[in-house]
């Protein structure tokens, strides 16, 4: 099964390589076909002759599958809503195509069906703009021809989230069109001829139509007051995320773990806050913690401290392996004001930890919460979080053990890995005091509070404006790290279940490890050490590997490794908070 999943992906890389362009018809039917081929390949095999890993690649192949089917049909529903605000632009991309293929265009056809392409987007960009000033007029159909006065234009209203979707198309489709130019001018002499003016009159709709819908529809023009802009997904498909994560649980009964996490950790919060002085006013202890920051330019070496000492930490309690050139290979990179619009903390990538801290081009109100929300204890704990024995450990592992796995990477085990090493790292003593307390607490609860805010937003139960709100009340978080955690939420390039996967993923692997440590099967290095090899897969499914269970070919989710009206997975003993 390990050679039939990497020729699976190498066969999945050659057609999104070769397509190149997702946001087309051509490429959806290519790829409907492609799942369907390889899903009737699977059910053919002979499961009942695989051993245990060979089965848990084919249920996880088909699972992955049978997700990228849906993933399909709900970007075919897209490009149809899509459809109304774009002229139809797929001869466009068969253009780019050509040219890959040595079939050249009629320049005389292809130039006045640019410019008539053009003039469309123009239209559409001029009724959308009316739209805007008068939003109690009906769409008009999407089939415009001919030129239309001003006065004459009906109105397209249209919703800031599709907005923001069509603009990134048209930035899609102004690039594959600049390619197409690029491969043949200078290359064939009557092309520029023919193609520059319609060409540059193209770009310039796109461009004027994409700013349009995204500046002044979507209102985003790239400041930190830009409009909170996200799509729910809706409680069926939010169901279906679930099973193909393999939990049994119901996004409500997940809610509630969130809930129920958040509960405990405010009651772990106040006993903190009454040891620093503050009685059971914990937003106050907070509010201390966060005044511990280091003078501008010494985060970098604050961070590298905190690192050192975690890796001594983790191999003297024997948590996990670490193996030497790991330790060898982690660095410090500072991120870019840019990127801490969406990076408020910190990342871990390409052997770096992103380090998110004040800069010189900030707002000095921004310079200052950007301080306190990376004080030296929120940092003592994100630092083992994205080294060791967080993310660096664990892609220096994943890298060596089942490399072929990574097609199943799931943020139930990659995040939850991280957070299962905060849960060990508090219950053997990692924070050494108070304020430690409240920094690891601080985090804990932000990962529960994910949980409800994300869920509820993908039930259509909770806005933007009010994520942000629960998390500067509930978790205690600055305004601007609010905002820019739910801006992250609500990006394009997250599922839906990516925030709530943190903690969840979390407690699994700590329910997983009651189990099998608690229970004498294995000691922790070597359970650990063994959920690391197995690789970012399901966390239940490793649970069937880890005890020898034996899988179906058709198998469910059926390991609920909670009670959502339980107490906390165990973190370890209880602690006094002024030791």
């Amino acid at each position: 099964m390990s050679d039939l999943v990497q020729e699976y992906e190498a066969d999945r890389k050659a057609l999104s390589t070769h397509y190149e362009l997702s946001f087309t018809r051509a490429y959806l039917d290519r790829t409907a076909r492609f799942n369907a081929e390889w899903l009737s390949r699977l059910e053919k095999m002979d499961f009942e002759r695989l051993d245990p890993e060979g089965r848990i690649d084919h249920v996880l192949l088909v699972a992955k599958l049978r997700k990228a089917s849906g993933e399909t049909a709900r970007q075919r529903s897209r490009l149809e809503e899509m459809a109304r605000l774009v002229p139809a632009w797929e001869w466009l991309v068969d253009l780019d195509r050509g040219a890959w293929r040595g079939q050249p265009p009629d320049l005389r056809v292809t130039s006045s069906r640019l410019e008539e392409w053009a003039r469309k987007v123009k239209e559409l960009k001029d009724a959308v703009e009316k739209g805007s000033k008068d939003k109690g007029s009906q769409p008009p159909s999407s089939k415009t021809t001919g030129t239309v006065k001003s006065d004459e234009i009906a109105p397209i209203t249209v919703q800031p989230v599709l907005a923001r979707r069509v603009a990134d198309t048209l930035d899609q489709i102004r690039h594959a069109i600049e390619r197409w130019y690029g491969f043949y001018d200078g290359y064939r002499p009557d092309f520029s001829w023919w193609m520059k003016k319609p060409r540059d009159g193209c770009i310039k709709a796109l461009d004027d139509y994409a700013k349009l819908l995204r500046e002044e529809i979507a209102g985003l023009k790239g400041k930190d007051e830009d409009p909170l802009i996200g799509e729910p997904c809706g409680e069926k498909e939010l169901e279906s995320q679930i099973r193909s994560q393999f939990l049994p649980y119901s996004a409500r009964e997940l809610i509630a773990i969130g809930e129920r996490e958040l509960s405990w950790g405010e009651q772990e919060l106040k006993a903190s806050a009454k040891a620093m002085g503050c009685g059971d006013d914990w937003h106050a202890a907070l509010e201390k913690v966060k005044e511990e920051f280091v003078p501008p330019g010494q985060q970098d070496e604050l961070i590298a401290g905190i690192a050192r000492e975690a890796t001594e930490f983790v191999k003297r309690h024997r948590i996990v392996s670490v193996p030497p050139l790991c330790e060898e290979t982690w660095k410090v990179s500072l991120l870019s004001t840019e990127s801490m619009k969406t990076i408020p903390y910190a990342a871990y990538g390409g052997q770096s930890l992103l380090v998110a801290y004040a800069k010189e081009d900030m707002a000095q109100d921004d310079k200052l919460m950007m301080m306190r929300g990376n004080n030296r204890c929120f940092v003592h704990l994100t630092t083992p979080h994205e080294l060791i024995p967080g993310h660096h450990l664990q892609a220096f592992v994943s890298a060596r053990s089942r490399p072929y796995r990574h097609v199943f990477s799931t943020p139930f085990s990659v995040e939850g890995w991280a957070l299962y090493g905060e849960l060990r790292l508090w219950a053997l003593g990692w924070p050494r005091n108070p304020c430690e307390r409240i920094g690891m607490l601080f985090w804990r609860m932000n990962r529960a509070a994910r949980i409800v805010v994300s869920l509820r937003f993908h039930l259509g139960m909770m806005k933007p404006q009010e994520m942000v709100e629960f998390l500067i009340k509930r978790v205690g978080h600055e305004k601007l790290g609010a905002t820019n955690e739910v801006r992250r939420f609500l990006g394009e390039g997250y599922e839906p279940l990516y925030q709530a996967s943190y903690l969840l993923g979390g407690l699994q692997l700590a329910a997983l490890r009651e189990e099998v440590v608690s229970t004498g099967k294995m000691v922790e290095q070597d359970f650990n050490d063994r959920v690391l090899q197995e690789g970012p897969i399901p966390i239940e499914l490793i649970r069937s590997s880890l005890l020898g269970l034996s899988l179906t070919r058709d198998a469910a989710p059926v390991w609920r490794f909670m009670s959502t009206g339980s107490t906390p997975a165990s973190i370890g003993p209880p602690r006094d908070p002024a030791h």
